[in-house]
């Protein structure tokens, strides 16, 4: 079956930073586009979703917001802090932005390895840290957005990301007393 709307995009944007070495870059990168591919693969997105790469800066952040107003083809923009990712380099970029924004809360894994746990697994997954922070700077800064919270291998996560899609081309997101703003929408079973 075909997408309703095969021919238009949603970025896929992962926030990092250098701090954390080409190995970890690496990984991060790799569980982004297993994201980023989940939400493609669902029959519940209805356009197709492009993976770019994790974005480390200010400017690479700046660049890509503005590269995506560009693009006809761009319905919209899904942001995740996979690693922790300063919330202030996304200020000028999210300020930039003029597509519809959904801003994705969840992490790599659907389960924490409790038993084998270490600084590396904590230094690699920390979601929970960078994507609360990154919500706060867009809230302070009235960021118009829908936020999901869940992991991506829940149904319910990705119809929510599937409605957001179809959302986008009647308008911006909308809170409960219809005036512009963020809605956020939580999916916490598996």
């Amino acid at each position: 079956m075909s997408k309703p709307y095969a021919d238009r995009e949603i970025w896929f944007l992962t926030g990092s930073q250098d701090l954390y070495g080409e190995e970890t870059l690496r990984q991060v990168a790799e569980q982004s586009q297993e994201v980023a591919r989940t939400l493609d693969a669902s029959p519940d997105v209805p356009a197709t979703v492009v993976w770019k790469p994790v974005l480390k800066d200010a400017a690479s952040i700046r660049r890509a917001m503005l590269d995506a107003n560009a693009d006809d083809r761009v319905l919209g923009v899904v942001t995740w802090m996979h690693t922790f990712s300063p919330a202030k380099m996304w200020i000028t970029g999210l300020d930039q932005l003029r597509k519809p924004l959904l801003h994705l809360h969840t992490q790599a894994n659907v389960e924490l390895p409790w038993d084998t746990i270490d600084f590396d697994f904590m230094n690699l997954n920390q979601a929970a840290h960078g994507d609360r922070e990154y919500a706060y700077v867009a809230t302070r800064l009235g960021v118009a957005r829908t936020t999901v919270v869940g992991h991506v291998s829940n149904p319910a996560v990705t119809a929510r990301v599937g409605a957001w899609v179809r959302a986008p081309r009647a308008g911006r997101p909308r809170t409960s007393s219809g005036s512009p703003g963020s809605a956020t929408t939580c999916a916490t079973s598996r």
